[in-house]
């Protein structure tokens, strides 16, 4: 139940968050490799690519590529929250006088979200492809041309096999371990402390939402350069054998961002990133945090 749960809340956080994730991705793969001031910005900040992808691609493009949104939501989240949620009520996310150890809390994040991530890898890579797609004169990075989901998953699995489907999957992880410790241990730690200091009435709804905030920064700025490098790794063109042409793995992504766009091009898209997944964080974490009070208040 704890996974169903936690699969629920990512999706209801997703829907209202995916529009920013198309922005997203946009903003990492524009002037890619490219020093600052060699490329056409067609995307200067977020506000202004949502009006130039609702002006060109439609309105609709803001919502390219939700259901491999869901559906990766649904299979990271619920494993990565649920497993998560198992360990704290298990007890073994506290010290033996009843407190949250930070570094247990980190760890179980880190482990929940390796897990959830690597499983729903095919998923990501596909989302990205179909989010990165936009008419020629907007378009950034390699472009796919898949017509769906699941023709974009029986494409690539034909053409690459296995392996193919999984491209880019170890490359993710660096992302993953980051952002998913970050964000529950964070989140567990201020949730804690908000408790003991009675800031909010006990078991208020103002206290997940507070903590989810506070959680939310930390996760973007420890989290940003690992996403972009993420991005490109899945969206690079690849060869007859379906290894990429531009990136030998996440290191060299690195190192060649930083050394063609210097520190600026690690924390594109952090705006977006921001604004997707602050609000991403306080929805899926509040939704999930609520369910839980609610399947718990009635099956007890």
């Amino acid at each position: 139940m704890d996974f169903l749960m936690s699969g629920l809340a990512a999706c209801g956080a997703c829907l209202f968050t995916n529009p920013l994730e198309v922005v997203k991705t946009r903003m990492q793969l524009q002037g890619e490799l490219q020093a600052p001031g060699t490329y056409q910005r067609h995307y200067r900040n977020v506000f202004h690519a949502f009006i130039t992808i609702g002006k060109v691609d439609g309105l609709a493009a803001l919502q390219k590529g939700l259901a491999p949104a869901l559906l990766y939501q649904f299979l990271m989240n619920g494993i990565r929250l649920g497993t998560y949620g198992l360990a704290e009520a298990g007890g073994y996310l506290h010290t033996a006088e009843g407190n949250l150890s930070p570094a247990r809390s980190a760890a179980a994040g880190a482990m929940a979200g390796v897990m959830g991530a690597y499983l729903g890898s095919p998923i990501y890579m596909v989302k990205t492809h179909l989010q990165a797609q936009a008419a020629s004169e907007i378009a950034v990075g390699h472009q796919y041309k898949h017509q769906g989901m699941f023709q974009a998953l029986i494409k690539i699995g034909q053409k690459h096999g296995l392996v193919g489907l999984w491209r880019g999957a170890v490359g993710g992880l660096p992302r993953v371990i980051i952002g998913s410790s970050t964000q529950l241990c964070t989140f567990s730690s201020t949730k804690d402390l908000m408790t003991q200091w009675e800031v909010f009435p006990p078991q208020s709804w103002k206290v997940a939402l507070a903590a989810a905030m506070v959680s939310g920064i930390v996760v973007v700025l420890a989290m940003t350069p690992f996403d972009v490098v993420s991005t490109r790794l899945y969206n690079q063109p690849t060869d007859t054998q379906g290894k990429g042409l531009m990136y030998r793995g996440m290191l060299d992504a690195l190192l060649q961002t930083a050394r063609t766009e210097g520190i600026f091009g690690m924390y594109k898209g952090i705006g977006a990133s921001y604004f997707r997944l602050g609000p991403h964080t306080v929805l899926s974490l509040f939704f999930w945090d609520q369910l839980r009070i609610l399947y718990y208040t009635y099956t007890k």
